[in-house]
């Protein structure tokens, strides 16, 4: 699949440009194992960069002062100048490239003519990030090209500032960083806050992770994430106004919680309960990777899940079904919903061997209970962005 992806790369480039690319760089999208809805909320994270890449084609241009990009997927071509600033915000995938220039030229660095073709095997709208990839992916491209010599956490704030400020989304760094950062077999702990990490083994002999993507996206997503957000910090300054040397919710007990359960109300109390809990579970679920132990890591996922379906109801019936289908099969050892929920992906681990009759039943029943035709995404923990090599 990536050999493929880089053909038809070049290929491309070679159309368009007429001559071959000097470069070419893999960019992956990511997956969370597990800590969801924790990185605004003081908790850890814990992403792995996935074997689905955007890739790039690129020759330096010293004809031209413009960078030329080609988006092959979408057929549309962009171009501007590299020693300009950009102002305003593009909401199009025009609109991550540009911020990731113009972040780049505030931090004092200069880049010259440039000839771009990407294409990407991310699917969109899945939650695995394929935006992420792009900007991180022409960070790495810029820095390499023109020897800017940005560090990789520079490269992932970049990528990130790009999005916050050019496209408008404003979304935190556990994407940028797992794309930059990713290692094969390898997850990444993270702490969203202070950017510490940590690599653990995600060798999971005998097992597969496989993401069923539900293809529906609820209109509530944007809507419930903010009264989401709004809810912790109520729940919050109910927390410090009783126990003042309460920093984050990382120092908060549910022994604590459970004192403030008339003060913080139902709907605020079963949210804080979530976050306090899947902070806990990260650490736990990085462990029962480092021993290999999948039966709890499985057990984690689930309880994941039903915390954000129950507690912070940020799931929905499709992706329930998948859920609760996918825990029927004995070759599952958990499911969850992963991302920011109302529809999206869930991920799977699923015994190797049974991976395609499990696939074949959820198929059929999803389609005749729902009436949708599910999506299937077998994925491997990759490599981050990087410049690709033949002998690959």
């Amino acid at each position: 699949m990536k050999k493929e992806l880089v053909s038809q790369t070049k290929n491309a480039f070679k159309a368009h440009f007429k001559t071959t690319p000097d470069h070419i760089f893999l960019s992956p999208g990511r997956i969370n194992i597990i800590g969801e809805h924790v990185d605004y909320n003081d908790g850890f994270v814990l992403p792995a960069a996935i074997d689905r890449y955007i890739c790039f084609a690129v020759r330096k241009n010293e004809q031209t002062s413009a960078c030329n990009i080609v988006a092959e997927d979408f057929n549309e071509t962009f171009s501007f100048e590299t020693n300009v600033e950009i102002i305003g915000q593009w909401p199009t995938w025009a609109g991550y490239l540009l911020g990731v220039a113009e972040e780049i030229r505030q931090l004092g660095r200069s880049i010259g003519g440039i000839d771009i073709i990407f294409k990407g095997n991310i699917p969109m709208g899945a939650g695995l990030s394929s935006s992420a990839a792009l900007e991180c992916g022409f960070a790495f491209v810029l820095d390499t090209i023109f020897n800017l010599q940005l560090s990789k956490k520079e490269i992932a704030l970049i990528g990130q500032r790009s999005e916050n400020n050019f496209v408008g989304v404003n979304c935190g760094i556990m994407d940028q960083f797992a794309s930059v950062f990713g290692k094969k077999s390898k997850v990444i702990m993270l702490d969203c806050n202070s950017l510490d990490y940590q690599y653990y083994d995600a060798e999971i002999e005998g097992y597969s992770l496989v993401l069923f993507d539900s293809r529906v996206k609820h209109t509530h997503t944007t809507s419930g994430y903010n009264e989401r957000r709004k809810e912790m910090e109520t729940g919050k300054e109910i927390i410090k106004k009783h126990f003042p040397e309460i920093k984050s919710f990382r120092e908060c007990t549910i022994e604590m919680l459970d004192e403030l359960k008339n003060d913080l109300g139902e709907i605020v109390y079963k949210r804080c309960l979530y976050v306090i809990e899947e902070i806990n579970r990260v650490p736990q679920a990085a462990s029962a990777l480092k021993n290999k132990d999948l039966k709890r890591l499985g057990e984690l996922l689930t309880q994941t899940h039903y915390g954000l379906s129950k507690q912070y109801e940020v799931s929905c019936p499709e992706i329930d079904f998948l859920v609760d289908e996918a825990l029927s099969q004995e070759s599952v050892l958990g499911s969850r919903m992963m991302g920011g929920g109302f529809g999206g992906c869930s991920i799977n681990l699923i015994e190797n061997g049974k991976v395609d009759a499990v696939i074949d039943n959820i198929k059929s029943r999803y389609k005749q209970i729902h009436g949708l035709s599910l999506q299937v995404y077998k994925v491997s923990i990759s490599d981050g962005t990087k410049e690709y090599k033949e002998d690959e």
